[in-house]
Formats: C-alpha cells, sequence, structure tokens
C-alpha cells in the first residue's frame, strides 16, 4: 500500500473526529483519482456494527471505511448504550456514497414480565435482555444521548467493581488493572461513548500479553493457572505470537470462559423494557428484539455453548408482542437454517418487521454476511432499504415513520409498508 494511503487509513482512527472526517474525504479524492482501487458493490447490508464509542477497533468514520471496502451497499451504527458516533457515522456515510442508518443497542429489564427469572438473550444474566432501537431520527439524537447518560453512569460504578473482582483473580499472578489507568484510555467515554465488559477484558489481555508474552507461555497460563476452557480453533491463534489480532482473540476466550467469575449482575444500568418502548415510540423509532438461540459453536468464539430462548420462543414473541416491540433483529451467520426459518415464521405469524445485521466488534468479523446473498432471507435486503427509508422519514417529521398510527392506518399490510418505505430508502420516492 502507498505510504502515503497508508498513513490516511491509520488517521481514520484519529482522536478527533474532524480528523477522521478529512483523511475519508481524502481517501476517497484518491478512489476519484484512480490510485485507491473502487471496489465493487453489491447488495450487502449490515445495520448492526459497532464503533469505538462501545467497543470496537474501529471508529465511525473506519467502521464506514470498512464497509464501503467490502462493497457494502448500506451500513449501519449500533453502539452500546451510546449514540455518540451518529453524526459522525452519517457524514462518512455520504462521503463513500452508502446509505446509512442509526440505532443504539441497550439491555432492558424483563423482570416485570412472564420472562422474569429466564435466560433470555444475555450470556451473563438472566431476565436482562438485549434490544435494539433502530431507525432513529436524526433530530432526536440529542435525546437518545441525554436518556442513557444516566445508564452509562450506572454502568460504570459496576465496571469498578468487577475491576475490583478481576484483580482479586489475578492477584497471586501479580497482574493488576486500574479502570481509570488502563480501561477508561480504551474508551470514548469522554465523548458520550459506553464502557463495556469487553474493555475491561481488553484491557486485562493487554496486561497479560505484557507480563507473558504472545504464544504458549500464556496459552499455558490460561489453560493451567486460570482453567480455562480454550477451544482449538482459539488456542491456534493464541499460540502464533505473529497473529495480528492476538489481543482481540484473547479477549474472546476471556469473555467466552473467564466473565462468570468477575461478573456482577446490572441492575441500576438497565431500564424497565416498557421505558424503552416507550421511549422508542415517542421518538418514532423502530424498536427490535435481538434473537440470539441456542448457541453451539460460537462463530466469534466469546460464547460458550448455551441454551437461550428457543425452548420458549413462542412465548417471548408474545410478550414483545404485547409489550410494543415492532421487529426483531437476527444474525444468520450465528444459526442454523432450522432457527432462522423458525424466527421468520414467527415474525411473519406475529406481524414483526425483520432486521438484521453482523454484530462487529473484533477485527477478524466480516462486515458482510454471505447468508444474506441468498435467496431465502432476501427480504432482510428490503427490510433495510425500508429501515433506511423510515429513517428519512421520520427525520423530516416524527409522526411519518414505519409504525406510527397514520402510516399502519394508511398501508396495515406490513408487506405493502415495507415496499413503500424501501422505495424511499432507494430514493425512488420522498417522504410523505
Amino acid at each position: 500500500m502507498d505510504i502515503e494511503i497508508a498513513q490516511l487509513v491509520a488517521q481514520l482512527n484519529h482522536e478527533d473526529a474532524e480528523s477522521r472526517l478529512q483523511a475519508i474525504r481524502m481517501l476517497m479524492e484518491k478512489v476519484n483519482e484512480g490510485k485507491v482501487e473502487r471496489p465493487v458493490q453489491g447488495n450487502d447490508v449490515n445495520n448492526h456494527i459497532h464503533t469505538t464509542y462501545s467497543f470496537s477497533p474501529y471508529s465511525p468514520t473506519k467502521a464506514v471505511w470498512m464497509a464501503y471496502r467490502a462493497g457494502l451497499k448500506t451500513a449501519g451504527i449500533m453502539d452500546h448504550d451510546s449514540i455518540s458516533g451518529a453524526r459522525e457515522f452519517i457524514e462518512a456515510g455520504k462521503i463513500v456514497g452508502i446509505a446509512t442508518t442509526i440505532g443504539v443497542e441497550c439491555r432492558a429489564n424483563f423482570s416485570q414480565t412472564p420472562l422474569n427469572g429466564r435466560m433470555i438473550n444475555n450470556p451473563d444474566q438472566k431476565t436482562i435482555a438485549y434490544v435494539a432501537i433502530h431507525g432513529i431520527a436524526h433530530t432526536q439524537i440529542d435525546r437518545v444521548k441525554n436518556y442513557f447518560a444516566k445508564y452509562v453512569d450506572e454502568r460504570n460504578k459496576r465496571n469498578r467493581l468487577m475491576v475490583g473482582r478481576i484483580n482479586q483473580i489475578l492477584a497471586p499472578y501479580d497482574i493488576h488493572i486500574s479502570f481509570e489507568d488502563d480501561v477508561v484510555p480504551l474508551s470514548r467515554s469522554h465523548e458520550g461513548g459506553s464502557i463495556t465488559e469487553r474493555h475491561l477484558l481488553y484491557a486485562l489481555s493487554l496486561k497479560m500479553i505484557e507480563k507473558f508474552g504472545k504464544g504458549n507461555k500464556l496459552l499455558d497460563f490460561l489453560r493451567e493457572e486460570l482453567g480455562l476452557d480454550i477451544k482449538p480453533r482459539i488456542a491456534g491463534y493464541l499460540s502464533d505470537p505473529d497473529n495480528p489480532y492476538y489481543a482481540y482473540d484473547l479477549l474472546g476466550a476471556l469473555k467466552s470462559d473467564m466473565v462468570a467469575q468477575f461478573y456482577i449482575d446490572a441492575t441500576a444500568e438497565c431500564p424497565d423494557v416498557r421505558e424503552v418502548v416507550k421511549l422508542a415510540s415517542e421518538i418514532g423509532a423502530v424498536l427490535a428484539y435481538a434473537y440470539l438461540g441456542d448457541v453451539e459453536d460460537s462463530v466469534t468464539g466469546d460464547k460458550k455453548k448455551q441454551k437461550f430462548e428457543d425452548d420458549y420462543l413462542e412465548l417471548l414473541f408474545e410478550v414483545i408482542g404485547e409489550l410494543g416491540f415492532n421487529a426483531v433483529t437476527y444474525m444468520p451467520s450465528r444459526n442454523s437454517l432450522k432457527q432462522l426459518k423458525r424466527v421468520k415464521e414467527l415474525c411473519e405469524k406475529h406481524g414483526f418487521f425483520q432486521i438484521s445485521g453482523e454484530d462487529i466488534n473484533s477485527p477478524r468479523q466480516s462486515f458482510v454476511c454471505t447468508k444474506l446473498r441468498d435467496r431465502e432471507f432476501s427480504n432482510l435486503v428490503d427490510s433495510t432499504w425500508a429501515l433506511i427509508g423510515h429513517e428519512k422519514a421520520v427525520t423530516r417529521d416524527i409522526g411519518k415513520g414505519l409504525f406510527s398510527p397514520d402510516t399502519v392506518s394508511k398501508y396495515p399490510d406490513l408487506k405493502k409498508r415495507i415496499d413503500v418505505y424501501k422505495k424511499i430508502g432507494l430514493g425512488l420516492c420522498q417522504p410523505e
């Protein structure tokens, strides 16, 4: 790669947002001049890309550049408890010429529902589930940011306590991490970003690498001293000192098998699910339940074999329907065809909009989900364009969304509604 181009790509993760955006502008100039090969753009979409405003190797600008280079037609930002990267993401999308959508992923408390006490879609805690607020009007970004600010503060209280537990576990091996000095600098918390368990584990990964180096010495420590069950594929990565993604692979191994040792249940940082439904409704957004499904062999290597909502999926769909959810989001690469067909059938039965995306938070992950190219999932491409059309419409008029009373009254059939908003998303017509 040309040195100047390499420097511009590196600048996409600069500390300053405007510097990041200037770098992508200059890269696009190189593309237009023929100095950087223009990627072949297909019909691939991804509505669930994490950035450095939660946990990711990519700033919002770098994430858009990676999506563009992968040939995506659309890209969606989806950070945990944070929407602070949204405006940058939107602007970067305009610069490279791909459509964007914005959202927030959060955990909601289902204790006041029939799902109380069940393992829903959260590997670490019962009763708490991940949900996604999609298609947020650009006029509502500040409101959403302010809403989650108090929950981020509560999360950090628990983060500090979990760092204390980690240090207790690792004290015999003279390994210690500081929340303020080792964890916080890995985040964009000073700009409204959130700090997650992944930040804690990444800080710990760096400390372990510092102490043991990369390779078999560290791998032996994980197995023999910490008693972790390292899967063969991950062991292969961790035995290779030249692995460029070493710290991320180590994080994945720790997340899969160590979190239970230091995890503290999240309570005050998780709003009641009805509060989240109310927020999504008031800002005209699309609220989706994030289907996980029983895990066998984790695609990303950061989840152990575990049962989730598959045993009571019909009940779950009834509950989220009664609560007022609009959609279900799922990731085809994570599940078997049998699981995916069942989810699709239940979505159609209960009238849920279907959304998809791959939750990018590691450099090993592809921005493209090839399963979406299967005709079986062509509806997820259509729904992405409908989601983009919805976002355009609610940004202009918050009462004109895909699930607003006026829209549902005018187009009661969901398939027809999707077709109408898809045309808006594609720019074939303007929002009414």
